[in-house]
């Protein structure tokens, strides 16, 4: 149904000559159809050629694929130019004012036009300006660094510079840079002191005067800096602020519609599907060096002899390409490079031993199934015995259709429940941020019968709904489901169609994060190009993952914006940092259609006084509202300007690691719940050593959280109103 909806709808309002290509590609890219990931935006020597025809295939697939496109004006350009720069430097610490007042006069209304095919200006001009102020700013941290701070000065720094504009001259930016960098070694120059302090009594004591604690300080701070720096300018490319530039235009558009640059897209596949090709070794930063954490048993690095916990990785290579040198790299990036598209496909990786000796050596990578991903379950034993599935994505495998589907995994999970004989059940799908839509429609149809779950509307279309069309109900007992500020997309469809359904109750903050839109992932091809006839030589120009329908409730109600406002709303712990949808100024509005046909569910008799009864519970209480005032104090007081007075900073930090402390104490129990494994799960953990600990933390981590608690409270009072209701 989705599938081909999605391309009925692109035949009637793409049927342009030129963006038939974009037709072709966009019924495929519905399928998420696989390409090449690897290099960089490609291999043409005039980079501005190239840039071009990335940018003008942007721009089109923006004006005529995007959901609700915002006109490519002059008002559009501007927004686009102060993203871009406020990308480039999100701490206005780089650009002076006069450079932004200078680089706005000429290219503020000028982006539009090189959208639509003027000769591309804009992003030379800015990057040239803004690397050769980066390159002066990190002259003056070094600078800055070789002279003593003393901090008995009543001055302070105010680390949240969207309360600030850019600096007006050279002399308030290296002020501002002194600030930043005293801080960082007040910060750690605090720390010394402590250490001193608690390490007085110990027998190999030996005192250290506050200049020499100053002075390693600095250098402690300097190394940091350092490493920051040849990152930033590891990653500082040509490309890589190309593609920061696409993603000020397409993300000024929406919030979701993104550029990515061809080694990007390769990593958000392997996200969507929850597994990927690689060697099995586990990365880490060691002062600045990549060095090998783990090996994976089984796995090419293990298995070839040839590499050791601790080995140093200089270089990656892809086939007999020409090797990265990775110094100054992130461990993400480097993960990046060594991961693969294809199994079998060759990496390379230069090492050095711990006797300094250089090999390199040859990997044909493998898959790596990312199991952290994947449903699991466990059972609360208490007053009575519940249910808890685990559900961190909506993942399905799309190159592979025996491959992991989340509706698959659930119903094991609920089967093992239900073998327990659990009396309810709880979805937790908090910090999950969506995954596939045709798997949340087949997960929601567990737990009701037949009957739609979400409606789907394009650009100038009527709505589609998608139903569950299977009249069985694999679980019809007492359900609650917990979402936070990150639950998103499909979280946020399947904790709609279960509270519009009335089928269990939702839980959780103040409301869901309330991205109600939904993307496709296009590659980008030249016009000239027939993308079902492409091949190796094909130009890998990346991909725009766009924003082509929205997302309704059944009930009619967009999830946008709004996102779910759950039946029971408990404090949040990061609710007051601001991070949702409604906090994106691109955001697209909430809106509503009509309703869907859809019957409640029969059996919720008795939600309404389960949800009375608990806010009574939760009033009654004093953690959750002490929980409240800990957050309502942090989000004022964590934006304010810090002391650079030794004294004040003290007392500062102390205000603010209290509050902390005090919301890690609330959010545990002061006795931990009794959770086990299902006996299906317990002999294949207990049979594998490495996943022993790994499932013992797992287990701590559910029986000590005061929010499950709280919604296993909720299920015992839906299992004694089903009671009730049954024996009236």
């Amino acid at each position: 149904m989705r599938y081909f909806y999605v391309m009925q709808k692109i035949a009637r309002f793409m049927m342009s000559k030129k963006f038939i290509p974009v037709i072709l590609v966009l019924t495929g890219a519905s399928l998420f159809v696989a390409f090449k990931t690897q290099g960089k935006i490609g291999n043409d020597d005039n980079p501005k050629s190239k840039y071009t025809k990335v940018l003008r295939i942007v721009g089109n697939y923006l004006e005529e694929g995007h959901y609700s496109p915002k006109k490519i004006d002059d008002a559009f350009s501007l927004t686009v130019f102060n993203k871009f720069t406020a990308d480039l430097d999100d701490e206005k610490s780089i650009f002076l004012k006069s450079d932004i007042d200078s680089l706005a006069k000429i290219y503020s209304n000028r982006i539009d036009d090189e959208i639509h095919g003027s000769e591309l200006q804009s992003f030379f001009g800015i990057n040239e300006v803004y690397i050769k102020r980066r390159d002066e700013s990190f002259k003056l941290i070094d600078d800055l660094l070789k002279k003593p701070f003393e901090f008995n000065t009543d001055e302070a720094v105010q680390l949240d510079r969207e309360k600030l504009d850019y600096p007006k001259n050279e002399a308030e930016r290296r002020d501002l840079w002194r600030k930043s960098v005293k801080y960082n070694v007040l910060s750690k120059f605090a720390d010394l002191q402590d250490d001193r302090e608690k390490s007085k009594g110990n027998k190999d004591f030996v005192y250290k005067a506050d200049s020499t604690l100053e002075r390693e300080a600095r250098e402690f701070v300097r190394k940091k800096m350092e490493r920051t720096i040849a990152n930033k300018k590891t990653h500082e490319t040509a490309e890589e602020d190309f593609s920061t530039f696409v993603n000020a235009i397409t993300l000024s558009m929406d919030p979701h519609t993104d550029y990515f640059p061809p080694v990007a897209k390769r990593q958000f596949d392997e996200e969507i599907s929850g597994r990927f090709y690689g060697i099995g070794a586990q990365l880490k930063d060691d002062d600045g060096k990549i060095k090998i954490a783990t090996l994976i048993p089984g796995m090419p690095a293990i298995l070839s002899g040839n590499i050791a916990v601790d080995d140093e990785i200089i270089k990656i290579g892809e086939g007999k390409n020409e090797p990265v040198d990775i110094a100054g790299y992130a461990v993400t990036d480097a993960v990046k490079l060594i991961r693969g598209a294809q199994k079998g496909s060759e990496v390379r990786l230069t090492i050095k031993k711990a006797d300094g000796t250089i090999k390199v050596v040859s990997l044909l990578r493998d898959e790596v199934r990312l199991e952290d991903t994947y449903a699991k379950s466990a059972v609360i034993n208490g007053e009575h015995k519940v249910g808890y599935i685990y559900l961190p994505e909506f993942y399905q495998d799309f190159q592979n259709p025996n491959g992991p589907r989340c509706s698959n995994d659930v119903a094991k999970e609920i089967e093992k429940l239900k073998a327990e004989n659990v009396e309810g059940i709880i979805i937790d799908l908090r910090g999950n941020g969506g995954g596939s839509l045709s798997e949340v429609v087949k997960m929601a149809g567990l737990f009701i019968e037949d009957g739609p779950i979400v409606q789907v509307k394009g650009r100038d279309e009527k709505a589609t709904v998608l139903r569950d069309r299977d009249k069985n109900v694999l679980y019809t007992g007492p359900l609650t489901v917990m979402v936070d500020e990150f639950s998103a997309s499909a979280s946020e469809i399947f904790a709609a169609a279960i509270q519009d359904y009335k089928r269990g109750i939702i839980i959780g903050s103040s409301s869901t994060y309330g991205k109600g839109t939904v993307q496709r992932n296009i590659p980008l091809v030249p016009e000239s190009d027939n993308p079902l006839l492409a091949n190796k030589n094909t130009e890998d120009l990346g991909a725009l993952k766009l924003t082509l329908q929205k997302f309704y409730r059944i009930n009619g109600g967009a999830t946008q914006l709004k996102g779910v406002t759950p039946d029971i709303v408990l404090p949040d712990r990061l609710e007051y940092l601001k991070l949702r949808e409604k906090d994106n100024a691109a955001a697209l509005p909430w809106d509503e259609i009509s309703k869907a046909d859809y019957q409640t569910w029969q059996g919720s008799v008795g939600n309404d006084a389960v949800i009375s009864q608990t806010y009574d519970q939760i009033n009654k209480g004093s953690v959750f509202s002490k929980i409240k005032a800990n957050i309502d104090w942090l989000g004022v007081n964590t934006s304010k300007p810090f002391s650079l007075n030794i004294t004040k900073y003290r007392q500062e930090e102390k205000q603010i690691k209290d509050a902390y402390k005090q919301l890690d104490e609330l959010s545990k129990l002061s006795k931990d719940m009794n959770v086990k494994n299902t006996n299906a799960d317990a002999e294949a953990i207990n049979a594998e050593k490495d996943k022993t600990e790994k499932n013992k933390a797992w287990l701590k981590r559910i029986g000590g959280d005061i929010y499950i608690d709280e919604t296993v409270k909720v299920i015992n009072n839906m299992i004694m109103q089903k009671a009730t209701a049954k024996n009236n």
